[in-house]
C-alpha cells in the first residue's frame, strides 16, 4: 500500500468545504417545525423512486403539533389524493419558503378556507395561493398536525426549505436544526463498471466491503479488470442517533492517487433535475434487485448540478503495470466520515466483453426516430443518459384482448429521462371499440398499465417515459365501488366511506379514477386517499337530521362509469 499525501488531502478537504454550503445559510433564525426531538426517517437528497428526496422526513405520530419555523405568511395550500397530500407553504421575509407535507389537519382558519373553496369549486383536489395578508404566521405558531396524507406510508412530516426566488429546495440541516448524530455512515458494497474507450459499460461486478481498522476495504485490496477504464458505484447509508433508519449521506468524495477527482454534495438542486437520479444511480440494479448504488462517475447525458468536482467525469483510467489507489469518503452533515481504500488494476491478458444483440443505435445527444410501419417512435434529444444499443421486434399475438402486434422495445431496465412519442397501428380493432382503446404497457410483473392514447393518422398515439412491451388493448369494464362504512341508519356515525378500484392502472397521460358525490342532489366533499383506494365523506352541521339520498358516480380514463345510489338516515 502506498502512503497517503496528507497535505494534498487536507487542501482537497478545505476546497470541498467551500463547495458544500457550510456557512452559506442562516443557522440562528429558524426553529424546528416540531416541538419534540427531531428524529429523521429520511434525509435530503437520498435516493428515491425516480427522484431525489427534496426534504427531510421527521418521525412522529398522527396529531403531533406542527409549528412554523419562522415569521411569515401562508403562500400556498395544496390538497391532493397522492403526492404530498395536505401541504402548506409558508414564505419568510429572509427569502426562504418552508414546506410542511402529509399533514393530517390544517389549523382551523385554514381548514375552513380550504373546505369552503372545495365546495365552491366542487372538487377535492386544490392548489391555492391566498392573499399574503390572509394568513399571517408567527414563529412557533401551530399551523396544523402531523399526518400521513398523500403518498405517505407512515405518520411523519416531510419538511422542506426552499429558496423563494428559485424554488430550489435546500438541505434543511444546513439551517442549524438540531438533529443529534454522532454515528458515521456505513458503507456496504462497491460496484465496478468496466468501460470501453467510448465510456460504455461492458460488464459490472459488485464487491462487499469490510472494516479494516479505521478504514473500510475489500478482500484482496485490489480489483482486476479487463477494460482500459472503470467507473465506480458506492452503496452507502447514513445512520443517526436514536433511529434505525438507513438514510442518505450528505457527500461522497473520491480520490485517485491522492487527487480529488469526484465529489457530490446534497446541498441543493432544482426540481427539474430530480429525475437525473436515474443517471446518478445504477438504475438496472434498482429495478431488478432494489439495490441502490451512487455512481462516482457521471454518464454523458447526466446534467445534475450536485457534482462539485468531477475530473474526467470520475472515470479512472487503468493499466496493467501499476495499480491505481482509490479512496472514497462518505460524510453526513455533522461531519461524521467513513473512509474506504482499495486499488484497481488492468489484467495482464484482458478478455474482450461479449457484445449484446441490437438493431438500432440511439445516440443520447440526438433526437431518435424508429418507424416500422406498425410502430412509430420519436425520442427528443436528452431522453437518454448514454447511447442506447436497442433491440426492437414486433410479434403477432393471437390473444383476444390484444388488438395490435406486441412491440418489444428493448426492456424496462433502461431509464428514460424525457417523455417521447409512441404510436401503434391496430390490426383487428372493431370500430365500436375505438373509443375504448388504449396503449398498454405489460410490466415486468405481467401487470397491464393504461398509458392513454389519441387517434392520429390511423395510429393510437401517446407519450411514455419507459421501455418494455407495448400493444393496443381495450377497456370496457367499469371501476368498482365497495362499501367500507355505509348503512341505511347512519345515526351516531361521523362519516361513511367506500373503496374504489379499477381493474387496469394508469400512468403517463392517462388519468386515474374520477368521482362525484351528491346528497339530495347537491355536491358533497369526498376525501380521496389514493394509497388506500378510499373515499370518505365526513358529516357536518349543515346536513339536517332525517332521510337523505346519496349518489356516488365513478368513472375511469375511458369513460366507463359505475354508480352507487342509496338512502340513509341521520
Amino acid at each position: 500500500m502506498q502512503a497517503r499525501n496528507w497535505p494534498l488531502l487536507v487542501l482537497g478537504l478545505i476546497l470541498c468545504l467551500g463547495f458544500r454550503g457550510e456557512g452559506k445559510y442562516p443557522t440562528d433564525v429558524f426553529q424546528a417545525p416540531v416541538n419534540t426531538p427531531m428524529r429523521l426517517s429520511g434525509t435530503f437528497g437520498e435516493l428515491r423512486s425516480n427522484h431525489f428526496h427534496s426534504g427531510i422526513d421527521i418521525k412522529g405520530g398522527i396529531g403531533v403539533p406542527l409549528v412554523s419555523i419562522g415569521d411569515g405568511f401562508v403562500w400556498r395550500i395544496k390538497v391532493e389524493a397522492g403526492g404530498y397530500g395536505n401541504v402548506l407553504y409558508i414564505k419568510h421575509p429572509n427569502g426562504y419558503t418552508s414546506v410542511y407535507a402529509h399533514m393530517h389537519k390544517f389549523k382551523s382558519e385554514i381548514a375552513d378556507f380550504v373546505k369552503s373553496t372545495q365546495y365552491q369549486k366542487q372538487q377535492f383536489s386544490l392548489d391555492l395561493y391566498p392573499d399574503p395578508s390572509q394568513f399571517p404566521i408567527t414563529k412557533g405558531e401551530q399551523i396544523g398536525e402531523m399526518g400521513t396524507t398523500g403518498y405517505s406510508f407512515g405518520p411523519h412530516l416531510h419538511f422542506e426549505i426552499r429558496d423563494s426566488k428559485t424554488e430550489k429546495p435546500i438541505n434543511p440541516l444546513l439551517f442549524g436544526l438540531d438533529v443529534p448524530d454522532t454515528r458515521r455512515p456505513r458503507m456496504h458494497q462497491i460496484r465496478v463498471y468496466e468501460l470501453n474507450n467510448q465510456r460504455e459499460t461492458q460488464r459490472a461486478k459488485t464487491y462487499s466491503l469490510y472494516p479494516k481498522g479505521d478504514w473500510m476495504g475489500l478482500r484482496g485490496d485490489t480489483v482486476y479488470v479487463d477494460q482500459p477504464s472503470v467507473g465506480l458505484g458506492l452503496k452507502v447509508y447514513d445512520h443517526m442517533n436514536g433511529v434505525s433508519n438507513w438514510n442518505g449521506v450528505y457527500a461522497v468524495d473520491m480520490f485517485v492517487e491522492d487527487s480529488l477527482v469526484y465529489n457530490y454534495t446534497m446541498e441543493t438542486f432544482s426540481f427539474d433535475e430530480r429525475r437525473y437520479l436515474n443517471a446518478h444511480l445504477d438504475y438496472e440494479e434498482v429495478v431488478t434487485a432494489k439495490s441502490y448504488f451512487n455512481r462516482t462517475y457521471t454518464l454523458p447525458g447526466n446534467d445534475l448540478t450536485i457534482y462539485k468536482k468531477r475530473e474526467n467525469d470520475g472515470v479512472i483510467w487503468v493499466d496493467s503495470e501499476q495499480a491505481q489507489e482509490v479512496v472514497m469518503e462518505a460524510s453526513d452533515v455533522k461531519g461524521n466520515i467513513t473512509k474506504l481504500r482499495f486499488w484497481v488494476k488492468q489484467k495482464k491478458n484482458p478478455v474482450e466483453a461479449t457484445a449484446k444483440p441490437y438493431n438500432y443505435i440511439l445516440p443520447y445527444d440526438q433526437e431518435n426516430i424508429i418507424d416500422s410501419g406498425s410502430l412509430y417512435l420519436h425520442m427528443p434529444e436528452g431522453a437518454l443518459y448514454e447511447n442506447l444499443y436497442l433491440w426492437y421486434e414486433s410479434v403477432e399475438d393471437p390473444g383476444k384482448e390484444i388488438f395490435s402486434n406486441v412491440h418489444h422495445l428493448h426492456d424496462y431496465r433502461t431509464p428514460i429521462h424525457k417523455y417521447f412519442d409512441l404510436s401503434i397501428r391496430p390490426t383487428r380493432l372493431p370500430d365500436e371499440l375505438r373509443d375504448k382503446a388504449f396503449i398498454a404497457n405489460c410490466t415486468q410483473g405481467n401487470k397491464i398499465v393504461n398509458l392513454g392514447g389519441e387517434w392520429e393518422d390511423g395510429k393510437l398515439k401517446t407519450k411514455i417515459r419507459q421501455l418494455g412491451d407495448f400493444c393496443i388493448m381495450v377497456d370496457t369494464i367499469a371501476p368498482t365501488i365497495a362499501i367500507r362504512r355505509f348503512k341505511s341508519n347512519m345515526r351516531g356515525y361521523s362519516q361513511f366511506s367506500f373503496i374504489i378500484k379499477d381493474d387496469i392502472g394508469t400512468s403517463g397521460l392517462a388519468k386515474g379514477l374520477q368521482f362525484r358525490g351528491t346528497i339530495d342532489g347537491k355536491w358533497v366533499l369526498m376525501e380521496y386517499d389514493l394509497k388506500h383506494d378510499r373515499l370518505i365523506h365526513r358529516f357536518d352541521d349543515t346536513l339536517p337530521a332525517g332521510e337523505h339520498q346519496f349518489r356516488l358516480e365513478l368513472w375511469d380514463h375511458l369513460g366507463n362509469t359505475r354508480v352507487f345510489e342509496r338512502k340513509f338516515t341521520i
